[in-house]
């Protein structure tokens, strides 16, 4: 009998440790992605302006995701809790603000940060919910202003070709990290600077020594295109 019981227990440990919690808190760091709006929209794909209009120029956030050290991604880790925008109502403003959606057809974001949430946010629950996800991500990109620290060492949004080495060691200067770059390229099939990747400590809050730089393709230069 006692044997049958620590069967059960063991079985109902195994299954609770299958739902969510158990999958959702388990990430080491951060990746903090910021995307450049001017290369997204300037490919064959082309790109829509949100409902409230032509977004700033400035980078735009495309999301913070969980990551391992052993360089596998958690995704989609609850699908039980899904995006509430009721959540996030004092925020919606820096959300239009710094993480604007370029998708088509135009909409306001909702859509954007669903999936965000959804696929990533989910897997970093156990230590920030909904609204600490997403003001986490906008505290994070008020403290690294991407765009001011590469004009500061005069790579500009000027559709002219940089070394992304010079990009890379701007960034490194400006924020005390190393970055990795990832580009795309135009309709004429020059590389563009389109994301920048940092990496943040597990609990949303501060920069660090990526412990894991991802690997984007690019050419040893880039157009940093006008928006």
């Amino acid at each position: 009998m006692a044997k049958a019981t620590w069967f059960i227990l063991v079985e109902l440990l195994l299954l609770q440790c299958a739902s969510y919690f158990c999958i959702s808190q388990g990430y080491d760091f951060f990746y903090f992605v910021q995307m450049w709006p001017g290369s997204y929209c300037d490919t064959k794909r082309g790109c829509c302006y949100p409902s409230p209009g032509k977004p700033a120029t400035n980078f735009t956030i495309h999301g913070l995701w969980p990551h391992f050290k052993n360089n596998t991604v958690p995704s989609n880790c609850n699908e039980k809790s899904h995006y509430d925008g009721t959540k996030i109502l004092d925020l919606f403003s820096r959300m239009q603000q710094s993480w604007a959606t370029l998708a088509c057809p135009r909409n306001n974001g909702t859509r954007f940060w669903s999936h965000e949430w959804e696929k990533h946010g989910t897997c970093s629950e156990s230590v920030l919910d909904q609204h600490s996800y997403f003001e986490a991500a906008l505290n994070i990109k008020d403290k690294v202003n991407l765009l001011q620290i590469l004009e500061d060492a005069g790579i500009r949004p000027d559709d002219k070709f940089y070394k992304v080495e010079d990009i890379k060691e701007a960034i490194k200067a400006g924020t005390g990290y190393n970055a990795a770059i990832e580009c795309n390229s135009d309709p004429s099939r020059n590389a563009q600077l389109y994301q920048v990747y940092l990496c943040v400590d597990a609990s949303g809050k501060d920069l660090i020594e990526c412990p894991i730089i991802p690997r984007r393709k690019c050419n040893p230069s880039v157009q940093f295109p006008i928006f």
